[in-house]
């Protein structure tokens, strides 16, 4: 078994200030520049229990259509500058070299969190949406397979109000579907861990599909109810 590697999730550059935008759909989503190494591709050969810099659950052993679920970004504790965390839903990436997915990362880039939502259709790099987002908003993502190369991803920030829908295409094999934190660089400090809600598979919640606990370096994953869960730094 391998360790997924430590580069998936680059760093988020210093942006200064963000853009807020209060508007019930956002405007179009403009991509940040980035810096750092390329993604490394995720072909693990298999289910993992420890997955490097992801901590979850993923389901596998079938063709997935649909993920959706919600979370509130959680305070963090910067150590250093390099520090991140992601939490996403995804299909793909588990057993396969692509991924399609959304979520927000709290990046201490600048000495101190800021928080961005993103998408990413891996292997293309992510891209960043301007929209003001904060420790604490209440976050819900949605990835579903079209048919063909047709994914529609869409991240709402209940909190403030925004959302963000995007289509785009890559041939993929839809072979998992999973929720994840993710922190590619240092594992920050997360008093009260995040929280994963409703994570629904298909139309089932993510229990169902009796899912693999991906425990990384940083974080741990706690029982998994229904489709609710909470990941903890170790």
């Amino acid at each position: 078994m391998r360790k997924l590697p430590s580069t998936r999730l680059m760093r988020l550059p210093v942006m200064g200030a963000i853009v807020a935008a209060a508007t019930c759909m956002a405007a179009a989503p403009v991509a940040a520049s980035v810096t750092g190494t390329g993604f490394a591709p995720h072909t693990w050969g298999g289910p993992l229990t420890n997955s490097g810099n992801w901590a979850g659950y993923a389901a596998s052993g079938q063709s997935f259509t649909t993920i959706t679920g919600t979370w509130i970004e959680p305070s963090v504790t910067c150590t250093a500058d390099h520090d991140l965390y992601a939490p996403w839903l995804g299909i793909d990436g588990y057993n396969d070299t692509t991924v399609e997915q959304t979520g927000v990362q709290t990046s201490c880039a600048t000495g101190k969190p800021v928080v961005s939502g993103w998408y990413e259709m891996y292997p293309a790099n992510p891209v960043y949406y301007k929209n003001a987002a904060s420790i604490g908003d209440e976050f819900q993502a949605t990835i579903t397979y079209k048919g063909g190369d047709s994914y529609t991803l869409t991240l709402k920030d209940v909190t403030k109000g925004w959302s963000h829908t995007v289509n785009k295409s890559l041939s993929a094999d839809n072979a998992s579907a999973e929720a994840i934190i993710e922190a590619p660089g240092g594992f920050p400090s997360i008093p009260g861990g995040v929280t994963f809600s409703n994570v629904t598979v298909d139309g089932q919640s993510l229990s169902s599909f009796s899912p693999s606990k991906l425990t990384s370096a940083g974080f741990t994953p706690g029982a998994l109810s229904g489709g609710t869960f909470t990941i903890t730094h170790k």
